[in-house]
């Protein structure tokens, strides 16, 4: 067999899987250099549980979602910081814009995680795929200062269960011939999609192990899991099943919430969180180029009841001022004078594409687009300068209220 014949069937299908390492918690270590080396906590944003930790938090026994006070116990020397999602955010599209040099197919999974088609890269950069991985893992942590793991193989699930073989900071390849090999040193659970009770049903059954299952009729996963269990077989054989998403799906609605840090029944003050949450969501609708027909807010008591309503708009919107008066007169309808309340927020729900907008006879979508504009050029101000350089009249300050400044920014303010 001639070498092309043997890449083909080696690789009839290539796709890399690239997950950064205890991302939020890498984050802070490439501004806080200091820390390295040492345990480090990333909290919620009412600093009430652990988000994230450094490899050796997680070997002392710290978990996600773990309470602070617990964690604190276990490892009471660790540094435990608020998390900064915005900070977050911005390295991970610094991460993806690396990724898109690699290839231009590319599927964001999540936040510090996504999928590449590699097929036809080996020819483009005169490198096996063991080479353009180590390419990606080195250029990320030049460039942005986190490491990643990168996984190849033939199929999405394969690719995944990879790039999780060899963490933290390592590459794992797995071509056709090496997939029977590979299944024979994983466990059941590192299979995406196999969680605890996934996992108990195939027990019962004596499917033990990855080998175990790929050698299951596949009328009985079906049986036992359904479709996406014949999803998880197929590609576990190395057929591809599951493509990549390079075109995400519209999001069935997008929420702003959050406590207030406080109980209180002063209306300004709930009104004062309303309005930076109508400020966020309508940023995050027109960053993403979005449209929402209708809002819901909700405001939750005191004893943790919650009651809401509902606004539908003439027509599919991002514009702040729309979405703020609507929120307005629902605050009107739903606040009750004595009343105590400790969280609130916003939903944006029937979710459109802005370009697939149709022009109004009275200019409207025009006028939104406009403010879009707008919208752009603030965010633009906050990336640089910091978050909340620039912000809407009214709206609640974190640090204005005796909040903490969870890391210091070049400032400006906007008049």
């Amino acid at each position: 067999m001639d070498n092309s014949a043997n890449m083909m069937s080696n690789w009839p299908n290539a796709i890399a899987h690239v997950d950064a390492d205890c991302f939020y918690a890498s984050c802070e270590l490439v501004r806080r250099p200091e820390l390295r080396g040492k345990p480090l906590c990333v909290l919620s944003s009412q600093d009430a549980c652990i988000v994230a930790k450094t490899y050796d938090a997680k070997a002392a026994g710290i978990k996600t979602g773990m309470p602070v006070w617990e964690a604190k116990k276990l490892m009471p020397h660790a540094s435990y910081l608020s998390a900064d999602f915005r900070f977050y955010g911005l390295l991970s599209e610094k991460m993806f814009s690396i990724l898109s040099r690699f290839s231009p197919d590319i599927e964001v999974y999540s936040i510090d995680e996504g999928f590449l088609d590699l097929n036809g890269t080996q020819a483009l950069w005169k490198k096996d795929y063991q080479g353009i991985a180590h390419d990606i893992r080195r250029t990320v942590h030049r460039e942005v200062g986190i490491t990643v793991s990168v996984g190849i193989s033939v199929t999405r699930i394969l690719a995944k269960m990879a790039s999780e073989y060899n963490k933290p900071n390592g590459v794992a390849i797995v071509p056709q011939h090496m997939i029977k090999m590979f299944l024979e040193r994983s466990e059941l659970s590192d299979i995406c999609g196999i969680g605890r009770n996934r996992l108990a049903t195939l027990n019962k059954f004596n499917i033990q192990t990855p080998v175990d299952f790929v050698n299951t009729d596949v009328s009985i996963i079906k049986r036992l899991l359904g479709k996406s269990g014949t999803d998880l077989w197929h590609e576990l054989q190395g057929i591809s099943i599951m493509g990549l998403e390079t075109h995400p799906q519209l999001p069935k609605s997008i929420s702003r919430t959050a406590s207030m840090g406080e109980v209180t029944s002063d209306r300004q003050t709930i009104a004062a969180h309303l309005t930076r949450h109508a400020f966020r969501l309508a940023t995050e609708l027109v960053l993403k180029k979005y449209l929402t027909k209708r809002i819901t807010v909700f405001l939750k008591q005191k004893d943790f009841n919650a009651v809401s309503a509902k606004a539908d708009f003439s027509y599919p919107t991002n514009n702040y001022f729309q979405l703020s008066r609507a929120v307005r007169n629902m605050l009107n309808d739903l606040y009750q004078t004595g009343e105590l309340y400790r969280a609130c927020g916003i939903t944006a729900q029937q979710i459109t594409r802005s370009e697939d907008a149709v022009p109004d006879l009275f200019g409207k979508v025009k006028r939104d687009e406009k403010q879009a504009d707008l919208f752009l050029t603030v965010d633009r101000i906050n990336k640089r300068y910091g978050a909340g350089a620039v912000k809407m009249a009214g709206a609640f300050d974190k640090t204005g209220l005796g909040g903490r400044v969870r890391f210091m920014y070049p400032l400006l303010v906007a008049r």
